[in-house]
């Protein structure tokens, strides 16, 4: 059998240790061959396609990124998008596709599945929002880098006696703010499920320099005033998903904070930092037993299926199940952690 093998979306740490995962497996016990298709959809689409062995995934497992190339193409927003696809698969001799990616790239699979495609998921996203699996790969790795600034942050607030605000990936999930949040002791933390109330951040922010502490705020690139409005700049430029590029709450939170309480208070984007550089032993161990068992369901025929973390064990699931829904922070687990917070 020949497997094609993409990674589509945003890059993040582990999918390199997925990639390796399913060649080896799928070469050693299921004799496939394989080869890589080249920036997400972009890739079956155009057919653009690398040689992928063994040979090509020695030495991957720590690498952050892809070297499979990524991108954020939607097929079903393309002209005869579907129908190239499949051309170019039966071209290439290409029995069935592994698809790495979050919710846009499965959400493709999906379709194509149903379509009759043969195609398998491995869910992938730093902000751990598919509903399907209780954690995806390169979550871990966005936590520990983001509580790791966070930390350092701490000491420089307190020399200066200054605000300072991290903002954190996060669209409309806010795992990382309020992971990274905790672990890293912050004072506040600002999720899009949960709308906050800016006097009583700015209130909370006067009472934690009565401490003699300086208040260290994350909040997810996505989150919301509870007064209406937003804070949060926005290019106007829509992916091929319909995805507007978020950013700025960080700068705007700190410019308010400063004008109603008159601390001095400064902003701090972590950006695409989240998403580069090695990944973590736990997204390494989770990316690779998801590699195992993809190659597992492409021997078994198991098509329109994704690979889930469900407790400590790896099962599969629909993929319409693994991206019916995103999974939210809910206002029961925010409240849990909010005695921390102050």
């Amino acid at each position: 059998m020949r497997v094609g093998v993409l990674t589509g979306g945003g890059d993040c740490p582990g999918l390199n240790a997925v990639i390796r995962a399913v060649v080896r497996k799928g070469v050693r016990t299921h004799g496939f061959e394989f080869v890589g298709f080249r920036d997400g959809w972009k890739g079956p689409l155009e057919g653009l396609t690398m040689e992928l062995g063994i040979d090509q995934c020695r030495g991957i497992l720590p690498r952050g990124g892809t070297i499979l190339g990524s991108s954020r193409t939607n097929p079903f927003k393309i002209e005869n998008g579907v129908e190239r696809i499949k051309d170019n698969l039966e071209q290439h001799g290409v029995d069935a596709l592994v698809a790495i990616g979050g919710e846009d790239t499965l959400g493709v699979a999906t379709k194509l599945a149903d379509l009759g495609v043969h195609v398998v998921g491995v869910p992938k996203t730093i902000d751990n929002d598919l509903s399907g699996t209780d954690f995806t790969f390169g979550f871990d790795t966005a936590v520990n880098i983001a509580t790791e600034a966070i930390d350092r942050l701490h000491t420089t607030a307190e020399s200066h006696h200054r605000v300072l605000v991290v903002e954190v990936m996060g669209r409309h999930a806010g795992w990382i703010a309020l992971h990274a949040g905790i672990a890293g002791g912050a004072s506040a933390v600002l999720i899009p499920e949960q709308p906050f109330d800016i006097e009583r951040l700015c209130a909370d922010v006067e009472a934690r320099f009565k401490t003699k502490y300086a208040p260290v705020i994350v909040v997810s690139e996505g989150a919301v005033p509870a007064e209406g409005g937003s804070m949060t700049l926005a290019s106007g430029e829509q992916d091929a998903f319909g995805h507007v590029r978020l950013g700025g709450i960080g700068d705007r939170l700190a410019s308010e904070i400063e004008q109603r309480t008159g601390k001095e208070a400064r902003a701090v984007v972590l950006g695409h930092i989240q998403r580069g550089g090695t990944p973590t032993a736990f997204d390494r161990w989770l990316a690779t037993r998801f590699g195992l068992q993809a190659a597992d369901a492409v021997a078994d025929g198991d098509w329109g299926t994704m690979m889930a973390l469900r407790g400590t064990k790896i099962i599969r699931v629909p993929l319409s199940e693994g991206t019916a829904e995103l999974k939210l922070v809910s206002p029961e687990e925010y409240a849990e952690a909010e005695v921390f917070f102050g």
